[in-house]
Order: structure tokens, then sequence, then C-alpha cells
């Protein structure tokens, strides 16, 4: 395997008295959509920041695309994208100037400026109004264009804060397919979200903060069979057989409850390992089963299964 894209050790940031970021050990892999997981004040921005040399750790290192940020920072942001929650655009210009304007700060090549602002004009779907000044844009729309700017000098790495926050779902959708366009692109994508939902569908992997500590890192699946044990199962059975099948299955071991819902027969709070004992006691009463869906657990399971546990934690 390559190395990690992004290597930190031990990262940690003070303000003071407030710990912003402690201890922070996490690897990011090249060509991967990484999620960066946590509640407003979790610590999110404050990594990024350490990350791109902007801050300076209070202990620990980092190493990201090889560099160490604090000694070779500017070196660093040539080859990195940003993209802030609120991003900073000129709504006096027009979406194709404002990516002419940027290209030339990062020293893109006179020569490839304008190809290459075509075809994110095109690419993001902002042909059609790329010489109407930016103020006029819908916030889809500008945070569209804000993307396209972040790899208008083409980074390898991506660091988006928030990218859909207080978009409305469609604009939200169209910057979720912009993103795994930017990563089937090869590029390796450091996202901060709190939306569960967005890092299901677009994360390989997602690191969880809560009050600047890291508390789990996995697959979105594999932390799901890892820390939710008990499962919602829906059981689709004959119509007459609702009143037997609820009598075994509440006397069931390994299944906290069950009541009929939209015609099915749902048991709560059972566990994996369970649920082919409780088929093999329906039908070992006579029940016939037609269907049995386990519904798997989500990053909303696990967040909460982890905010649970760290806080009971003293």
């Amino acid at each position: 395997m390559s190395d990690p894209i992004i290597a930190a050790s031990g990262l940690t940031r003070r303000f003071g008295d407030t710990l912003a970021v402690a201890e922070l050990t996490l690897e990011v892999r090249r060509g991967e959509v990484f999620g960066f997981l946590g509640h407003n004040g979790a610590g999110k921005t404050t990594t990024v920041r350490l990350l791109n040399g902007v801050l300076t750790p209070s202990a620990g290192q980092a190493r990201v695309l090889g560099l160490d940020p604090m000694a070779d920072g500017p070196a660093l942001r040539r080859q990195t994208g940003v993209l802030t929650e609120t991003p900073s655009l000129d709504e006096r210009l027009s979406a194709r100037l404002n990516l002419s304007l940027y290209a030339d700060l990062y020293g893109v090549p006179k020569g490839e400026v304008k190809p290459r602002v075509e075809a994110l004009l095109k690419t993001f779907e902002l042909a059609e109004r790329a010489d109407d000044k930016v103020g006029a844009f819908s916030k889809g729309m500008k945070q569209r264009l804000a993307l396209a700017r972040t790899v208008v000098h083409q980074p390898v790495l991506l660091f988006l804060d928030e990218p859909t926050a207080a978009l409305d779902p469609v604009a939200a959708r169209q910057v979720h397919e912009m993103i795994l366009h930017t990563a089937r692109e090869g590029r390796t994508v450091f996202m901060n979200t709190h939306n569960l939902v967005e890092a299901q569908r677009l994360c390989d992997r997602v690191a969880v903060m809560e009050h600047g500590r890291l508390v789990a890192i996995g697959s979105p699946h594999d932390l799901a069979r890892r820390l939710v044990r008990n499962l919602t199962v829906e059981f689709e059975l004959a119509p007459d057989s609702t009143a037997q099948a609820l009598q075994v299955l509440q006397q069931a071991p390994g299944a906290a409850s069950a009541g009929p819902r939209n015609g099915v027969i749902v048991v709560s709070g059972a566990e994996r390992a369970a649920i082919p004992d409780l088929i093999a006691l329906l039908v070992g009463a006579g029940v016939p089963i037609y269907q049995v869906a386990p519904q798997e657990p989500t990053l909303e399971d696990v967040y909460f299964a982890l905010h649970s546990e760290t806080e009971v934690k003293p």
C-alpha cells in the first residue's frame, strides 16, 4: 500500500484553557472520501487548519502529502484545495471571472486558465450562467462555484468544511454528485460534516469526534456492525398468523419487543445472532414466513451509540 496522504500523531491544539483537539492520531488513504464527523465545536475546523499549516499545534505532529504543514505550509497549500463552510466569492464578478481570478492566484499557467475554467463551468453545470454576476446565483449555484474554485488548480487533496450547509435538498444532492465526481477523478476528499446521512452516502471511512477527541474510526458499515448490536427486524407473515407469531416472538429471548406495523411484525432490539433463532421459533410454530428484513444500523445509530458512551464516561 502507498503511504497515507494524511498522517497525524498526537495532534493537539489548545486555545488558552480550551482543548480544541486532543491527541488526534489518524491516517487518511489516497483516493478515499474521508468523513470527519462531530457536533459543532467538536474540533473539525481546527483540525483542517492544523493539517493545512494555518494553525500551529500545541503538541503532536502531522504529515500531509509527505510535508510538514508548519514547515512547508505554502508548498502544501499549493497542492490542497479548501472549501470553507462560508466560502467567499466576489459577487460583483461573473462565475467565469471568479474562477479565472483564483486560477491566476494559484499560479495556473496562463495558457491553461481559459480551457480549465471553461471545463469547470461545464462540469459544475454553470456554463449557461458563466457571465452572470455571482450575486444573483442561488445558494446551490454558489456552492457549486465554490467547489469549482477549490479544484481550479487541480489539487490532489480537498478539504471540504460542511459542503452542503444551509442548502435545500436539491442543491445538496447536486453538490454530493460533484463531490463523487471529484473523487472519481482520483482526488482524496477530507470532508467535515455533522450530516450523518451525507456521510453515509459519500464516505469510504469516517472518524467521529467528541469534544476534540477521536472516539471511533472505520467504514460506516464496519462501525455499525461493531458498535450497534441490536437491530430492528421486519417479519412479513401470512395475515392470519399475526396473533400466533406475536405470541411466539413476545416470549422469545433475544427480542426486546414485537408488534404489528403496516402489515408486518416489527421486532425491536433483536441481537443479530438471535435472528436465526427467531426464525426457527416461528417455523417450529407453523407460522408461514414470506420475508425477513433486518434493518441495518445507520451512521446515525452509530453516532448516538458513541454519544451515549461518552456521556457516561467521567
